[in-house]
This record gives C-alpha cells, structure tokens and sequence, in this order.
C-alpha cells in the first residue's frame, strides 16, 4: 500500500475530523476492528476507543488521548499491539506517537512515548506475535497456580528439556496465556538464537489448511519442526479436527525426537479432552500436566493491589476487596473491573467508593451474579461434613457442629448477594455479629489452617459447578 503523509500541525478537539489520508484512515479502522477483536469490548471502550488518529508524517502516526493518565495506561499496556495492528493494515505506518490533546482550543501536549513495530513481528518467522504485558514478573502467583507458574519458570531457564511436553490447563481466563507468552518471552531474553513459535492451535489449524490449498505442506513441515520450542494454546480447539491432529502428532514426535521443547495449553486435562485423539492425550501425558485452578479471594485481592500500583491508581483497599469479592469468574474480568474505575475516576473525577463500583460495574457484577442459594450452600456444607440439616439452625455449640455452620455462613457471605440479619435468619434466627463473627473467624482459619482452606476451596468449587 503506498505510504501517503501529512505534516504533524496541533490536534483538532477530540471528535473533530482529521486531515489523514483516506487510505490510512481506512487502515486506523480496520486495526481498531483488529484490536477490538484481540481485547474484547470492555478494554476497546475503555482504553483504544478514545483514541484519535491526528495525523501521519514520516511513517510516524500521531494517536492523541484527553488524558496523561489514559495516555499513559495505553502506552504501558496497549501500544506495541496497536502498532502491530496498524503496521499490518498500512506497511508505511511504522511508529505511533502518543500525545495528551486537552481538547482546548485544540492544543496538543507532545512528550509523546514512541513505539515502532517489534522485531519478532516485523519478520516473517513462524509463530504468533507476543503481548509485552505477559511476563513473570507481571504474573501473582498464588496457591491456586503456583505449580504452574513454577513448572513454567523451570521450562524457561532451564539450559536442558525438564519436562516434555509441559501442559497446562484451566478454564477461561485464569493465566494459562499469561505463562506461554511469559515462557516465550524468557527464552527470548536469556538465548536469544533459540527460535520459539507459540501460537494457538487454531492459527496452527489454519496456517495448515493454508499449506494444502497451495501445495506447500512440505514447506509448513520444515517450519514447524524445525523450531527450538514449540508453544500452541488452547488444543482443545483440534478436537474432531482429524487431518490437524494428524500433523500435529507427526510434529510432535518429531520435536521430541530432536530434543526439542513443547508447551501445549488447554481447558482441561488430557484425559478430560473430547474429541481429541487418544495417541494424542497419551504423549501429552508423557511430560508434566500441571493445573490452574480457579481464583481464591486472597488471589483476586492480590492481583488488583498488584495492577492498581502497575497504573497508579489510587483505589481505596475496601473497594479492591469489594471487586475481589464479587468478580470470581476469572482474571480478565477482575483486570476489566479494575480499568473501568480507574479510567471512570479519571475522567469523571469523582471519589472511588463501594457505591461507585457498584454503579460503574454493574453489567459485570450482574454476570459474575451466582444463583447459589443459602439452602444449597447448607446442604452441601451438610454433606462435606456428614452432619445433619437441621444443625444449621440449631442452638448446638460443639465444634462438630459449630466449625461448618460457620463455614456455610462464610460462604453465604461469600457468595450470595444476602445481606448479614437475612444470612442470620436463615441459620435459625441468628443475629448479624453472629454471621460477622463467623465470617471473620473462616477468614482467619483460612490463613493459618490447610485443612480448613481445602474445604472451604472445594466447596466453592463445588457450589460454582
């Protein structure tokens, strides 16, 4: 595509017209459909959608935002794929400056962070591009992941094969990208002449339908086995996918032939995975399967305090604790949360509370609603601890009794949207402190006592099913 340019002059008044070339405007569109994709609506809302394209000199794109702090988050956060995205829609757009444009009689403030387009997705090689968000330094580890997290870092710094293949599975949003790209971006760093490919199993699906319509299989072969460490994401997505599978397999043993490494991710475990040829499941088998369970509170807490300093943003801890207690679903979502309000205080200027978040989230606290019921928490707590229904209301005070009529009023807590005196009627008319008590009683057990957290987390796991 030709490369047409227009001189840098102050930004218009966000929303005003642009004096770009209609060629590379068409491009801007078609990179923020691109990024919309990638992200999702929330964060394209929030972080990508007020951004406006001010014009193109030199191969520099000049982006403008109404705020240092949006400007920042994206730079930080968004940039390097809004470059990709772009450079891959208009070949001679191949840096972007970011600059705040106050939207006062159209003056622009440069300062502009730069960013061209990475090395690793400039070229041609194998493999997908990676997101510079995702690294170990960025993931919190917790009990829930942290076999995972562990058997990725020794993939990655090892100089031998430790595991082969390494797998890692778990539902939607929980880190297992996270940990390939963070994997992907460690060997990059500490050797770079291995040459890694991670991509999803789709793309591989794809890249190998691609191969036959042109007769170019053998070509796909060679750049396939031919790589150091081979990373594809989300495997279930080959399930009945015969003639895939097929060449996978073939490159797998090939790789593990040659001593090379293989991380494949998933949703579930091999033995779990329909559709999925058994000779398959078997060599995922053959190295480590390490599993990410869904997030705890303290886990959630973590990751919010953690990307609240990464941004800067000043949020009360109640409300982190809110966030944390009510978005259970997975990682991405609690993120989503978090940069909503931020951006929400931001620009509206208005004191971050409960009452806020509650307001500002309110799609997103309404998905992540569970229909669990007082009643259900009861039985099930009933059946975990072989006692009977009716020592959830009884005035029975032995610990027997006594430790799981806590832990359902933790879970009422927890996971109902009940509020304190309607928990305390339901346990026999109990009052409020009680429910208090009890709810900070499991809290502090949790911490100190294994036995205690593992009921807790198998009941919620449970109760969520």
């Amino acid at each position: 595509m030709e490369n047409t340019s227009t001189d840098l002059k102050p930004g218009p008044a966000l929303g005003e017209s642009t004096s770009v070339d209609p060629a590379v405007s068409t491009a801007w569109a078609r990179a923020r459909a691109g990024l919309r994709n990638e992200f999702g609506d929330e964060a394209f809302r929030s972080w990508i959608n007020p951004l406006t394209l001010e014009a193109v000199h030199g191969g520099t794109a000049i982006l403008s935002i109404r705020s240092r702090f949006l400007r920042d988050w994206v730079s930080a956060n968004f940039a390097q794929r809004i470059i990709s995205h772009f450079n891959a829609e208009h070949s001679g757009v191949v840096t972007i400056d970011l600059v705040v444009n106050t939207g006062a009689d159209g003056e622009t403030l440069t300062e502009a962070p730069r960013f061209t387009v990475p090395k690793e997705e400039a070229d041609t090689s194998v493999g997908a591009p990676l997101d510079p968000r995702y690294t170990f330094d960025s993931f919190v580890v917790g009990k829930t992941n942290e076999l995972a997290c562990a058997a990725a870092q020794r993939v990655a710094d090892s100089e031998s094969i430790q595991f082969n293949p390494l797998f890692i599975h778990g539902g939607v949003g929980l880190g297992k990208t996270h940990l390939m790209h963070a994997i992907a971006w460690r060997i990059r760093r500490r050797t770079p002449l291995r040459q890694v490919a991670y991509l999803s199993a789709e793309k591989f699906m794809h890249e190998f339908i691609r191969a036959l319509r042109f007769k170019k299989t053998e070509a796909f072969k060679e750049q396939f086995r031919s790589v150091d460490v081979l990373m594809v994401d989300d495997v279930q997505f080959m399930a009945d996918k015969g003639a895939t599978q097929e060449e996978f397999f073939h490159t797998f043993n090939a790789l593990i032939d040659e001593r090379r490494q293989i991380v494949v991710s998933a949703d579930k475990s091999p033995s779990d995975l329909a559709g999925i040829e058994e000779r398959l499941i078997s060599r995922f088998n053959w190295g480590l399967v390490a599993d990410v369970h869904p997030t705890t509170y303290e886990l959630r807490l973590s990751i919010l305090q953690s990307k609240a300093a990464e941004i800067g943003s000043r949020i009360p801890d109640k409300v982190l604790e809110f966030i944390a207690h009510k978005i259970q679903s997975n990682v991405r979502e609690l993120e989503g949360a978090l940069n909503r309000m931020a951006a929400h205080a931001s620009l509206i200027g208005r004191a971050v509370t409960i009452e806020m978040a509650t307001e500002v989230l309110k799609d997103a606290l309404r998905a992540n609603e569970r229909h669990i019921t007082i009643d259900e928490i009861q039985r099930r707590v009933c059946e975990h601890f072989n006692i009977k229904m009716l020592d959830m209301s009884s005035a029975r005070r032995a610990r027997v009794v006594a430790r799981p009529r806590q832990v359902a009023m933790y879970l009422a807590k927890m996971l109902t949207s009940r509020s304190l005196p309607e928990i305390g009627r339901k346990f026999g008319n109990r009052d409020h402190t009680t429910v208090m008590h009890a709810v900070r009683k499991i809290e502090e057990l949790r911490a100190i006592d294994s036995s205690i957290n593992e009921d807790v987390e198998i009941l919620i796991r449970a109760l969520r099913s």
